[in-house]
């Protein structure tokens, strides 16, 4: 997750060098886990650790103060998995472990800004409780700047595992309160790998999932060939309208299909024999073309739920519904959220 949220606009250079962070990556946080404290147990410890990783290119014996961790750790357990992948990550030569360094050290740029420091030094969230209680959280960041995004794919990542889990191993496979996910911003807020396979094993653990994109084509940017398997898995789709040229296809094609029209033909010739004929026939059309789901009204949305036709429905006006009073946008004095 945090090496395909922090790979910017561009795409990966050679996979080697990702493998070789990884392997780095892998052996440094075994360790942090298996053998540090619980009050070290965090993304500023690797930080810390890259850090304080010195390579000479000229003096391939030298021995930084993480290398002296890793022998000591050695002696006491020789087959540590944190150690079995550090070995590997050594085998590099003096020159490619400082391209593997510098690599390291920009990917994990962020993490040395105080804030994200401060946020990622402890941990206030327990995600894996969120089913065990009524509780609401909300990640909020900008939606113009990018560079906490990797944060809310980390956070979701990890929320969906430890959600599963946590149904699996402690509550005989349901969480006792049922988790929706409600997320806005899909396709800026960063890329959860294997979202395909966790949308299709989610729901049998009282977790569902809404994503809200502006149109199908940010889906299929974000997860290629895996776009289509997360559509299929969701239950119903809701389209409020757009003009992105692929979704309104999608839509017209797969989604409604086709209807059956009546067309009646008439023929008439004058001449020294006049003759008058009349046809009728049956044709099928779609049931909503690609300009007319473009010029659907604003109070207008199409439902597409799983088993049924779809829907030509008004949308639903907020204002009406019962709990409306309660919103800050109904009293802003009584009802907004201030933290003091």
């Amino acid at each position: 997750a945090l090496i395909a949220n922090t790979k910017g606009d561009g795409k990966e250079g050679d996979e080697f060098w990702t493998k070789a962070e990884t392997l780095l990556y892998c052996a440094l946080v075994a360790y942090i886990v298996f053998e540090g404290p619980e009050e070290e147990r965090n993304m500023n410890t690797l930080v810390e650790m890259i850090n304080s990783m010195e390579v000479r290119e000229d003096d391939e014996t030298f021995k930084n103060a993480v290398d002296y961790m890793f022998d000591g750790l050695e002696r006491r357990s020789p087959h540590h998995f944190a150690v079995r992948q550090y070995k590997k990550y050594k085998l590099a030569s003096g020159k490619t472990a400082k391209s593997i360094l510098i690599s390291c050290g920009a990917r994990l740029a962020p993490f040395d800004i105080p804030q994200l420091r401060e946020i990622m030094s402890y941990d206030e969230l327990e995600l894996d409780k969120l089913g065990d209680e009524k509780s609401a959280l909300f990640f909020l960041i900008s939606d113009t700047d990018t560079t906490y995004n990797f944060l809310v794919a980390l956070a979701f990542s990890q929320m969906f595992n430890l959600l599963c889990e946590r149904a699996d191993n402690t509550y005989g496979g349901r969480l006792p309160y049922h988790v929706r996910v409600l997320w806005d911003e899909a396709a800026n807020t960063g890329q959860v790998p294997g979202l395909e396979k966790i949308v299709a094993v989610i729901r049998s653990r009282e977790i569902s999932l809404t994503l809200f994109y502006q149109a199908m084509s940010q889906c299929k940017a974000l997860y290629k060939d895996h776009s289509e398997t997360i559509m299929g898995n969701m239950d119903s789709i809701v389209f409020l309208g757009g003009r992105e040229a692929s979704t309104l296809k999608d839509i017209s094609e797969n989604w409604l299909g086709k209807a059956t029209i009546s067309m009646q033909t008439e023929g008439r010739s004058r001449g020294q024999s006049e003759s008058y004929s009349q046809n009728m026939q049956r044709l099928g059309r779609e049931l909503m073309t690609t300009s007319e789901i473009t010029t659907m009204p604003g109070d207008k949305c199409i439902l597409q739920l799983r088993g049924l036709p779809p829907f030509l429905s008004p949308k639903y006006d907020l204002k009406k519904h019962p709990n409306y009073k309660y919103t800050a946008e109904f009293d802003k004095k009584k009802n907004a959220f201030r933290l003091e």
